[in-house]
């Protein structure tokens, strides 16, 4: 994962934490509000149950007929009442009336009655003048059984000689908290996507003005088609493969933007890096060619050395250039039905013509055809069989005991096209060293080159970088490794030889 991915990455974790964090206190503090809410409203009943009682109350004693009827009339009473999506139809609302000894001389469940309350905080703290509440479970084992009392004093000519406690069970408004739950889930979701998204529209836009939109409707346009007799047709699966290469490019831009001068820093170290040699060589063959008295032979060999060098600097700025040109391409504008089969016949007959002392075969299981840009599948398929060729010794070098080579029988290097799902797959097959341990995962890494066979010369490292890139604005990808795995880091194989394998989506036949 590159450096880019992994900071883009970094701050979209950062943000989804926060958001989590922020969306776990606001739920936190759901049902504690929610509680204060109800206990305020009972603070405010019970003292007008306790001015009611107080109406009748006589010498000290404390009548309960009254407030019997009331909660009996109360209890027989039936309603309608749609609370957003909660529908009432009867009250919920408990009462019981303690004398100034705690003893509890009415209740509207009839459970109580006789018992003595002076132990609990509403009744032993309202007796003492002071604000008096609990939540108690009427089942210890039932979380959903919590009830919360309020009581308020009951006075005769100054003197607390009473206590009305009002209960409300807490399950009567937990629908509204489970309700509020799921609306701040909700909404903290939608919100927390909605800022991502305006995040890398902004983007976008700071990187690339009207270039986005440009790209996605000059892709859509391709979208249309003509037939033989000149109608346009809409292709859906070509639109949504365009959608698909256009948030792909787009992504990739936030992550260069995002990546910024580290993304520039390393490619100018790794281009100085390459071209420092020779550069050196250049310059020492220059300085000796300089000097007086040099035989010919000699000037002869430094003036090539400095052809040499200057071919290498030079095939370097250009595949810099190429690949730099089609890293900005975010998606392909022209694309073609390109049948597959034909393209590696061509690339096969151009590569033996090369290298006459190898056999390379072709083997068609399946023709395929694919859409794209068949300049760049051209480049991308030949780079990969160059690689093949520049690793392959041809058969006359080898010992006799080595003619008949694995899967592709005497042939040197085998290119085969077959279908693999929805994908075609293009295999490139060599029979050379292979992909040392040291090298494995490092391929596509720009700049990075092994020693060919034989000459121990190096490329300049862009080629697999370049079939990646190609590979990866049709929405293909591209492995190379061993054709047989090795048994260890350094264990030898009985079949050597290297496999890469393009694949692209395919047509339907």
């Amino acid at each position: 994962m590159s450096r880019r991915t992994r900071i883009f990455l970094a701050l979209i974790a950062v943000y989804a934490i926060g958001m989590a964090a922020l969306l776990y206190q606001l739920l936190a503090d759901l049902d504690p509000r929610y509680r204060e809410s109800a206990e305020e409203g009972l603070i405010e009943t019970a003292q007008l149950m306790a001015t009611v009682i107080e109406q009748d109350v006589e010498f000290g004693a404390l009548p309960t007929d009254r407030i019997g009827g009331i909660f009996r009339d109360l209890y027989a009473r039936r309603f309608s009442a749609q609370v957003y999506q909660l529908h009432k139809t009867r009250v919920d609302l408990r009462a019981y009336v303690t004398n100034r000894h705690g003893v509890v001389v009415y209740d509207s469940t009839g459970r109580a009655l006789g018992q003595d309350f002076s132990h609990w905080r509403d009744v032993r703290l309202t007796l003492l003048g002071e604000y008096g509440a609990r939540t108690t479970r009427d089942v210890p084992t039932d979380a959903t059984s919590t009830v919360m009392y309020v009581g308020a004093p009951i006075r005769w000519n100054g003197e607390i000689v009473g206590v009305v406690t009002l209960g409300k069970p807490v399950q009567s408004f937990g629908q509204f908290v489970a309700a509020a739950r799921n609306n701040v889930i909700y909404v903290g979701l939608v919100s927390g996507l909605s800022a991502l998204l305006l995040a890398l529209v902004l983007s976008f836009l700071l990187i690339r003005p009207l270039g986005i939109s440009s790209d996605l409707f000059a892709a859509l346009r391709t979208a249309w088609w003509r037939d033989e007799g000149g109608r346009r047709h809409f292709s859906p699966r070509r639109a949504w493969r365009a959608v698909r290469a256009q948030a792909r490019a787009a992504g990739q831009e936030v992550r260069d933007a995002i990546a910024g001068r580290n993304y520039v820093q390393d490619y100018v170290r790794q281009l100085t890096h390459e071209l420092k040699s020779p550069i050196s060589a250049v310059r020492g063959a220059a300085e000796l060619l300089q000097e007086p008295g040099m035989p010919p032979e000699q000037a002869a060999r430094f003036a090539a050395n400095i052809a040499r060098e200057s071919h290498r600097l030079q095939e370097v700025v250009d595949r810099m250039m190429e690949l730099s040109a089609l890293e900005s391409r975010r998606m392909l504008r022209d694309q073609q039905r390109v049948a597959l089969a034909p393209m590696l016949e061509e690339l096969a007959a151009a590569a033996r013509a090369q290298a006459p002392r190898l056999r390379i075969d072709v083997q068609i299981d399946d023709d395929v055809a694919v859409e794209g840009d068949p300049f760049l599948l051209r480049r991308a398929v030949g780079n990969l069989l160059d690689n093949a060729v520049e690793f392959t010794a041809p058969m006359a070098s080898l010992a006799p005991g080595d003619a008949a080579r694995g899967e592709s029988g005497s042939a040197d290097i085998v290119l085969r096209l077959s279908r693999d799902g929805r994908m075609a797959r293009i295999a490139v097959r060599d029979h050379g060293p292979g992909v040392p341990s040291y090298a494995e995962g490092k391929l596509f890494d720009k700049f990075f080159s092994l020693a060919r066979p034989g000459s121990q010369k190096k490329s300049t490292g862009l080629g697999l970088s370049f079939v990646r890139e190609i590979a990866t604005l049709h929405q293909g990808s591209v492995d190379v490794g061993n054709a047989v795995p090795r048994r260890g880091p350094d264990a030898p194989r009985a079949d050597q030889g290297a496999l890469a394998v393009l694949r692209l989506p395919a047509l339907k036949p």
